[in-house]
């Protein structure tokens, strides 16, 4: 197997884990279309690989519409979509009797109907292909529940429910599934947490040497990524846990 010409659309690919497996597979000769709402921070990755095929495509994962034109301009430029990972996300950290109504809406909207809307825009073509991957970053909190984290946990269990439902669905179309779900990686989504304590205590250990039993890199879940799309068309990997060794959760 070989990721040379696939064609990959990456939602939440700005920055982090979305980032990294946008670069990854392009320097593995892939076709890569990235999305977020930050089109400078896309424009910077294309910048930085210049030799690579990607497309940029400015897009909010809550609108629908938006989602649907990043998988348009995909097939417009490259003729079809091998696989889609649904990677845009949030985690804002507060107990239930902080009544945060505003941070659960949030989060339904890019954790649950972002992942919704990629999977209606990429599904169609997916179909008329008999073939295709859809990937969503979960989380091991779509496994555990912790103290804060319920409504993240929430969502994150909803997307196993959607991904396990998509499978069963679409498994005679050749379609796989697949769940990343990643403990603690040094990304931008504790920038997310409007807890004040919570948010200078993960930024503490986001910015800290030394921490790689604890906290994994970015480009260590891009290289899982890159295994799950280049596995054979008979071969699915439906969920996919990774864990820093020296984590406990």
């Amino acid at each position: 197997m070989s990721l040379q010409n696939k064609v990959v659309v990456i939602m939440g690919a700005s920055s982090g884990i979305g980032a990294a497996t946008a670069k990854l597979l392009a320097s593995k000769g892939a076709k890569v279309t990235i999305a977020a709402r930050r089109m400078n921070r896309l424009e910077e990755i294309k910048q930085a690989n210049p030799d690579s095929d990607i497309l940029a495509v400015e897009a909010d994962v809550t609108k629908a519409e938006e989602v649907q034109n990043v998988v348009d301009q995909t097939v417009a430029k490259f003729g079809r979509v091998d696989a889609l990972y649904n990677n845009a996300g949030i985690m804002p950290v507060n107990n239930l009797d902080q009544i945060a109504q505003d941070e659960w809406q949030n989060m339904l909207d890019i954790n649950v109907k972002g992942v919704l809307n990629g999977i209606a825009a990429a599904l169609p073509v997916m179909k008329k292909q008999k073939s295709g991957h859809i990937i969503t970053t979960s989380s091991v909190l779509g496994y555990e529940v912790l103290p804060g984290y319920a409504a993240y946990s929430g969502t994150k269990y909803a997307v196993r429910a959607i991904m396990e439902g998509l499978r069963q669905e679409e498994h005679q179309n050749n379609i796989k599934t697949t769940i990343i779900a990643p403990g603690s990686v040094k990304t931008e989504l504790y920038k997310s947490v409007n807890n004040g304590a919570v948010h200078d205590g993960l930024e503490k250990v986001m910015q800290a040497s030394g921490t790689q039993m604890t906290s994994l890199d970015p480009e260590e879940i891009a290289q899982a990524v890159a295994f799950v799309i280049d596995t054979p068309k008979n071969m699915a990997v439906n969920e996919m846990v990774i864990r820093p060794t020296g984590q406990e959760v």
